[in-house]
């Protein structure tokens, strides 16, 4: 099938790349100049395993090309919206402006039976409105959310956990013919992983819209969970490890993501649980999520805390010391700075008077755009250099797998926070270390 992809950030860049590889003619669609050199290039704008690869080998073939230009959408059978869906300034809403973009600078280049796909992360109802300005287009919408995790991108399009679409229904909830036709049109752009037994889910578009947010919610009260009992464990003296460990072993809960510590970040879980709220509030139904506001306010004291912590080995006063921050990206495996904790936690201690240096295997070249007054080190142990202080921030492995004599050689004073609850307290207290974490003794 000839496919177009709009918008060519993370997630239209991963997908293009990706739909080439499956055997389509891809056509991805960037305004940024800059972007769609880099990519026509090979080279991925960002950090990402696996995608620099993906853009080789696809390029190769042929069956990938990037323009700046709408009309090359032209043609295309399928064109995918991923053009990025930011929290407005000032407010919790999401900013639907590069969606409506989109559509107006694509629709003049609709065929009749042409499919949109949406997997652009937007507010109920926005796909509704999308559909209503396609009339006369002869053109039909399909909400198709994406569910990438950073550092895991590549596999998350080739291999999906489940593929969702939403179509046109009848007041029964039941396709209507167009409804179908589009269907079996995404049936054959996912025929390999459909062919791989994928879930697939076939609905209406309000429930498609829903479930990305709906899931992101749900991880983020799972994380801010088990960071609100580290607030107690933390008054009761208890361990939230152990706790973890103990309630993970319910079938019903999991373990997964109830590591407590600093929470979460980047450019999804945050900006998307505040537009979930306030397209409630829009709805009459703010009540409903009346909660996320506590997951979003637990989440943010995490980073408060980790500065009292840093606060306390240090003897009360943070002013002056030297703290090495070892992580800037929000998550390990990605070089995305967005709503990071580990610079949040780094900023705020430099306001308050400490030297920090920070260091990140990918992120150092977008965190110093974002924090130019913050120091900026290429390797954990030139950070660690006479440090009073080593926060692990952002658990990739390279900072797990640290060794705390080497470490020691270098820093002044050996002190190490765990951002992540991923150190061995015992092995670094054995060495002599003062370990603290959040939610531990």
């Amino acid at each position: 099938m000839r496919i177009s992809v709009i918008g060519c950030g993370y997630l239209g860049a991963v997908h293009a790349a990706s739909m080439a590889q499956l055997g389509h003619d891809v056509i991805g669609i960037d305004v940024d100049a800059t972007k769609v050199h880099a990519l026509r290039a090979g080279r991925a704008p960002f950090y990402e395993p696996g995608l620099p690869e993906l853009l080789k080998d696809s390029g190769a073939t042929g069956r990938l090309s990037f323009s700046t230009d709408m009309a090359d959408a032209s043609g295309s059978d399928v064109h995918f919206i991923c053009v990025g869906t930011p929290q407005v300034h000032g407010e919790f809403r999401a900013d639907l402006t590069y969606v409506n973009a989109a559509i107006a600078a694509l629709r003049p280049h609709l065929r009749p039976g042409d499919v949109v796909a949406g997997k652009s992360t937007v507010p109920v109802g926005t796909a509704e409105a999308i559909a209503e300005s396609l009339e006369g287009t002869g053109a039909v919408l399909v909400w198709n959310p994406e569910f990438l995790r950073e550092g895991f991108a590549v596999k998350d399009t080739l291999h999906p956990d489940r593929l969702v679409y939403g179509v046109p229904t009848d007041d029964e909830g039941v396709p209507t013919a167009e409804g179908a036709r589009a269907k079996e049109v995404l049936d054959e752009v996912y025929a390999t992983p459909l062919s791989e037994h994928t879930p697939l889910v076939v609905t209406d578009y309000a429930t498609a819209q829903l479930v990305k947010v709906a899931a992101n919610s749900f991880l983020a009260t799972k994380i801010s969970f088990i960071n609100a009992m580290a607030e107690l464990c933390e008054a009761t003296g208890a361990d939230v490890t152990r706790l973890a460990d103990a309630i993970g072993y319910d079938a019903r809960i999991g373990r997964r993501f109830l590591n407590a510590g600093l929470g979460f970040g980047g450019g999804c879980l945050p900006k998307d649980i505040r537009a979930f709220m306030a397209r409630a509030g829009e709805l009459g139904v703010s009540d409903a999520l009346s909660f996320l506001r506590e997951v979003d306010s637990i989440n943010m004291r995490r980073r408060v805390r980790m500065v009292d912590l840093a606060r306390e080995v240090c003897d009360g006063s943070i002013v002056g010391k030297r703290i090495a921050v070892l992580g800037a990206a929000f998550k390990p495996d990605s070089d995305d700075v967005r709503d990071s904790p580990a610079l949040s936690v780094a900023a705020q201690m430099q306001l308050q008077g400490a030297h920090v240096t920070v260091t990140d295997p990918q992120a150092v070249a977008n965190a110093e755009a974002k924090w130019p007054d913050l120091h900026f080190a290429e390797t954990a142990l030139e950070a660690a250099k006479d440090a009073d202080v080593v926060l692990l921030a952002t658990e990739w492995a390279e900072y797990r797998e640290v060794e705390p004599d080497a470490l020691a050689e270098v820093v002044a004073h050996k002190r190490i926070l765990d951002g992540r609850n991923v150190l061995e307290p015992a092995v670094w207290r054995a060495a002599g270390w003062t370990y603290r974490a959040l939610g531990r003794p």
